[in-house]
């Protein structure tokens, strides 16, 4: 499933190439046709993202509500200008690592070993096309606009000059602006929308009167907007918590220190199109991380494998209907939680 980095960087396209433009909405799949048709030949005036949510405005106020859900993904095609604040880390950009180095700008692009997290191309529109969901991949050129859609396309937005066609969403809707305000209340904060005082806040206080798992709380899209399964499984390790310890039994410090791990995360998420957790990595290291995901993440996916920092095997288990990665060692419970536990009883 696309987590809020995706999202975030999704929405970024449409608000370079779809915002103040008139936009032919259409359901190639047949299955939209009435939401199209209350938005076909409207100019978009916003696209924001909230989590894993995203909001299109148009000039006769409505809203298209997507979520991509685990299956969903946009395709952009046609002349694509791409955004410098969202393209992948390469050294033209001076892209930096979490210790704030900067990479050696010799690098260029770096392409993952799927050929993904490509979209590096700043300045004039390229015509290509593009697929955007949980990675990125730049699907070839583009030999005639618009191109004939491919699938299942849910919905197609289209300009003079860039098409997009959505597949597979879980929710994909026409909303006016008070059913979007009533969405957005039910979601958790999100650092990329406001990473102040009072959404750090609002989590900690959240987090900290709940007797749920960390582990579960973190996934939960009222409690902090955007998280999934690989950044779950990360920040808790970051933070050497035991994903079974209940909120309330955390330590304010703890928590506000999960938060502010989480907007540095999500940050370069959205500035790289990848989810790297890795600290530490030099400028060669890093690029090796950015193009092999065995390398990128300190627990994700790494079940059996013995974890980089004390060797103990990674677990691997169910959590929430969800699979959770975790280290034994690292992240046994403390003895404060232990002790708070006890104390409870």
């Amino acid at each position: 499933m696309p987590e809020g980095h995706s999202v975030h960087r999704i929405t970024r396209q449409f608000a370079r190439n779809f915002v103040g433009k008139p936009v032919r909405v259409s359901s190639p799949q047949g299955r939209f046709v009435a939401g199209a048709e209350r938005l076909d030949g409207h100019v978009m005036t916003d696209a924001k993202a909230v989590g894993k949510q995203m909001f299109l405005e148009f000039d006769n106020g409505l809203w298209l509500r997507i979520h991509l859900g685990m299956y969903g993904a946009w395709d952009f095609a046609g002349d694509i200008l791409m955004d410098a604040t969202i393209a992948s880390a390469n050294g033209r950009m001076g892209q930096t690592n979490q210790r704030g180095t900067e990479l050696d700008a010799g690098h260029g692009a770096v392409l993952d070993s799927a050929g993904e997290n490509s979209m590096h191309s700043i300045g004039a529109p390229r015509r290509t096309r593009v697929r955007m969901a949980e990675q990125e991949k730049e699907l070839g050129a583009v030999d005639t606009f618009p191109p004939e859609p491919v699938g299942q396309v849910r919905v197609r937005l289209l300009t003079d000059t860039v098409s997009a066609d959505l597949r597979g969403p879980t929710a994909c809707e026409v909303l006016d602006p008070g059913q979007v305000d009533a969405v957005i209340a039910k979601l958790g904060p999100d650092p990329q929308l406001d990473d102040g005082q009072a959404a750090e806040d609002r989590f900690t206080t959240t987090v900290r009167r709940k007797p749920t798992p960390i582990g579960q709380l973190l996934m939960d899209q009222s409690v902090v907007a955007g998280i999934g399964n690989v950044y779950r499984a990360e920040l808790l390790f970051r933070a050497r918590i035991d994903p079974h310890a209940p909120g309330k039994t955390l330590s304010d410090d703890t928590v506000r220190a999960l938060w502010r791990d989480w907007a540095h995360l999500l940050a370069i998420g959205v500035k790289t199109g990848q989810m790297m957790t890795m600290d530490d990595l030099g400028g060669d290291e890093y690029v090796l991380a950015m193009r092999n995901r065995a390398d990128r993440h300190w627990v994700y996916k790494r079940e059996g494998l013995p974890c980089r920092v004390c060797g103990t095997h990674i677990s691997l288990e169910e959590m929430g209907a969800r699979k959770l990665y975790w280290c034994p060692s690292c992240q046994r419970p403390s003895a404060a939680a232990i002790d708070l536990e006890s104390g409870m009883r």
